[in-house]
């Protein structure tokens, strides 16, 4: 096989044969592209073979879990990452369609040591991707992304002899036995259960029946064309359905999940959207009653709520923030032995005793159901009214693409660092500091605080606000951040905003 070449393009003898890859692709941890724009199924098999020589060279068993999404390409994707990976010398298991956290179940199930999840994410159809991973519960991050990049633009990757291919059945209903467990509800549940049509439609209505949970089925129906809205529970489309849902059924609440699976959104008994990094915060007082003194992760879209509530100081938590994706957040999690990590986006990281450290939204939904039945006497809107009060923005993001993102992005972070330094103001308050580890956080004198970063997935910026005061000390926050980011010409329009 060739290397990638970039004269390759669409409707060509060689893009039958050759790899066409571009580049942009290979993310911090994950690989993305459009299909058949951005990548062909010759790409997706060099993609196989470097993914398969990685492994060798680092000397992992050459054995690996692969499963695919529900979308109308995924299996043909699939099909010709598994031919990369069996001429590399890999024997394939072969799970079926599946959801991202069951993909990375599969590695402890199967004792196998690699994973291979063909996947858009939450991307729109017309988008593929790959989530993978060599440590479980692990996936791949910058350094292995970039080794992996490397090995496949290169045409770096080695054949090998030993490739095999199995189609191992009963994965899906091992998953499900592990989640539910021995667990029934002790009081009467009713859950609106969103699946937006997408992979978790096949899962999510049964694990909650399992659990003696009361079902509002709502677009629960396998259909990869997604009639209703793609499948993305930090859209609000998605959350304002699950709201109209939930006020036309009178459940306790609803749960959404993404097109693959790791990711939960919730909407309580008031239809009001609780955004995840709330969630998380009233996940972390549940469980750090049972776990005192635990230590608890959140990424930098976070609210401030994880270092600053009375109830978590009270029970000992440790709050540590970090860099934004699921990769980053797995790992830390992992490094620093925090019992959960949260982020703003809906990845929940349950580690033990609670989980086993992965992204996994049917666990997160189990978790929730659990929190709800430990406290009978509380609805989900109380358990909202009890956090401390903040106005946050919905996760915002302006278009920049791909390849001029990272650099706007340092040049906006040393516009706001110039401006911390300089004394200047954020919403009439001064500057506290500004945190740089993903992005700049530029956070105020009374914890309010405002963010951009670099979408790791897409061709945007991420912004997002934060004010313990008011909505308009947050509309305040958001337009002293937008007037900066404003000074560079290659940002685009928001895809929404407050």
């Amino acid at each position: 096989m060739q290397k990638p070449a970039a004269t390759v393009t669409p409707n060509t003898w060689e893009f039958l044969r050759d790899p066409m890859i571009k580049p942009t692709g290979f993310r911090e941890y994950d690989a993305r592209w459009r299909f058949p724009e951005e990548i062909n199924l010759p790409g997706m098999t060099a993609l196989g073979l470097g993914l398969g020589t990685q492994m060798r060279r680092r000397g992992i068993e050459p054995v690996i879990a692969v499963g695919n999404d529900y979308r109308d390409y995924s299996l043909s994707i699939k099909l010709a990452v598994i031919q990369g990976l069996m001429r590399a010398g890999i024997q394939v298991k072969d799970i079926g369609p599946a959801l991202s956290p069951m993909a990375y179940f599969a590695q402890f199930h199967l004792d196998v040591p690699a994973v291979a999840m063909i996947t858009a994410s939450h991307n729109p159809n017309g988008w593929t991707g790959v989530k993978m991973g060599f440590d479980r519960p692990l996936t791949h991050g910058p350094d292995e992304m970039g080794e992996l990049r490397d090995i496949v633009l290169n045409g770096d990757w080695e054949e090998a002899a030993g490739g095999s291919y199995e189609f191992v059945d009963g994965v899906k209903e091992a998953y499900l036995d592990d989640l539910v467990g021995d667990f029934k509800m002790s009081r009467p549940l009713k859950v609106v259960c969103a699946t937006g049509n997408g992979t978790a439609s096949a899962f999510a209505p049964e694990l909650f029946r399992r659990l003696g949970v009361e079902v509002v089925e709502s677009h629960n129906e396998l259909d990869y064309t997604f009639p209703n809205y793609n499948p993305n529970p930090e859209a609000m489309e998605m959350l304002h359905d699950m709201s109209a849902s939930v006020k036309a059924s009178g459940a306790d609440m609803a749960l959404g999940f993404d097109g693959d699976g790791d990711r939960c959104g919730v909407v309580d008994d008031e239809g009001e959207e609780i955004f995840a990094d709330k969630v998380g915060v009233i996940m972390a007082r549940d469980l750090s009653k049972l776990y005192p003194n635990s230590t608890f992760v959140a990424d930098v879209k976070s609210t401030g709520l994880f270092a600053s509530d009375p109830e978590l100081q009270k029970n000992g938590v440790t709050a540590d923030y970090w860099k934004t994706g699921h990769s980053h957040m797995k790992r830390r999690v992992k490094e620093i032995g925090a019992l959960a990590g949260f982020e703003k986006s809906g990845h929940y990281f349950l580690a033990e005793p609670v989980g086993r450290g992965y992204d996994c939204g049917m666990r997160v939904a189990v978790e929730i159901c659990k929190l709800m039945d430990r406290n009978p006497e509380m609805s989900m809107s109380d358990l909202r009214k009890a956090l401390p009060k903040t106005w946050s923005t919905p996760t915002m993001s302006p278009y920049c693409a791909d390849t001029e993102k990272y650099d706007v992005l340092e040049r906006l972070v040393q516009k706001l660092v110039a401006k911390a330094d300089a004394g200047d103001t954020f919403a009439g308050r001064a500057i506290k500091e500004v945190v740089t580890v993903n992005g700049a956080r530029v956070i105020l004198d009374n914890g309010s605080w405002g963010l951009v970063r670099a979408s790791s997935n897409t061709p945007n910026l991420v912004v997002v606000c934060e004010s313990s005061e008011s909505e308009a000390e947050m509309r305040a926050i958001f337009a002293d951040i937008d007037a900066v980011i404003r000074t560079e010409e290659l940002v685009g329009d928001y895809d929404q905003t407050i």
